[in-house]
C-alpha cells in the first residue's frame, strides 16, 4: 500500500491518504525485474518461431523482422545470434535434426529385441518425417525451389540426407551386435523410410489426409520393422 501525503490550507496542514495498489501493480513489485534468458534459450525461441513463419508464409515473404516479432525478440538480438535468413533456415533445420538424432541414438539402441528396437526407431523417424510442420516446409520448398535452389539443397542434405544417415548408422550398430545382417545401410535406409512415410506423405501434401497421429505412425512402424527383419534378420 503507498501513502500520499497532501496539503490542504495556509497553515499546511497535512493528511494521509492510503492509495490500494492493483494485485497486477504488487505482483510487479514484488517480482522485480525479469531475469534475462541465455543466449541458448533466446535461440531456441527464435528457432522455433523461423519453423512457423516459414511454414505459414514460404522462404520468400519471411524475413528477419517477422521472425523477430513473432519470436518477441530485438532484431538486434536476432542479427548477433544469427547473421541472415539463409543461415537462420539452415539452423532451423539443423537444430530439428540434431534433436531427433540424438533421439535415436538414446532410445532406440538397448536391448536385444530388434523388433521392438526396430520398430521404436521407426516410430522417432516417422513422427520427424510425419510431422505437420516439417510436411508444411517440404511444400514450402517444393513451390518455391526454383527461386530459391539453396533451400532446396539446404533441405535435401541438412534434412533428408541427414535422417537417413542416422537410421543407417543405427542399423549399422545392430548389424555390429549381429542382430540384423545389412550388407548396405545406406540403402537399407533408404527402403525402410519410403516403406515407412512414402504414402502417407504423399496423401498430406495433396491434401487428400490429415497428419496421421502418433498411434497411427506406431503400427505403421511396427508393420514394417517386421517386414524389413523377415529379409533381414540373423
Amino acid at each position: 500500500m503507498t501513502v500520499i501525503i497532501q496539503k490542504h490550507g495556509s497553515k499546511g496542514m497535512t493528511t494521509r491518504t492510503p492509495k490500494v495498489q492493483s494485485e497486477g501493480e504488487v505482483s510487479e513489485v514484488r517480482r522485480g525485474r525479469p531475469q534475462a534468458r541465455s543466449d541458448e534459450e533466446t535461440r531456441a525461441l527464435i528457432l522455433d518461431a523461423a519453423r512457423g513463419e516459414f511454414a505459414s508464409n514460404g522462404y520468400a515473404a519471411t524475413s528477419m523482422d517477422s521472425v523477430a516479432r513473432r519470436a518477441r525478440v530485438s532484431t538486434k538480438t536476432l542479427y548477433r545470434l544469427i547473421p541472415n535468413k539463409a543461415a537462420l533456415f539452415e539452423a532451423m533445420i539443423t537444430d530439428r535434426i540434431d534433436r531427433f538424432a540424438s533421439v535415436v541414438r538414446l532410445r532406440a539402441c538397448d536391448g536385444t529385441d530388434i523388433e521392438a528396437a526396430l520398430c521404436e526407431a521407426l516410430l522417432v523417424c516417422g513422427e520427424l518425417i510425419l510431422d505437420a510442420d516439417v510436411i508444411a516446409l517440404q511444400r514450402m520448398i517444393l513451390g518455391e525451389s526454383d527461386k530459391f535452389p539453396d533451400v532446396a539443397e539446404t533441405f535435401y542434405h541438412k534434412a533428408i540426407k541427414r535422417t537417413e544417415s542416422t537410421l543407417a548408422s543405427w542399423l549399422r550398430a545392430q548389424h555390429k551386435r549381429g542382430l540384423v545382417a545389412v550388407d548396405d545401410a545406406d540403402a537399407a535406409a533408404g527402403m525402410l523410410l519410403g516403406m515407412l512415410a512414402f504414402q502417407p506423405q504423399r496423401a498430406v501434401m495433396f491434401g487428400h489426409a490429415p497428419p496421421p497421429g502418433r498411434e497411427d505412425i506406431m503400427r505403421r512402424a511396427q508393420a514394417c520393422a517386421i517386414l524389413f527383419l523377415r529379409g533381414y534378420a540373423h
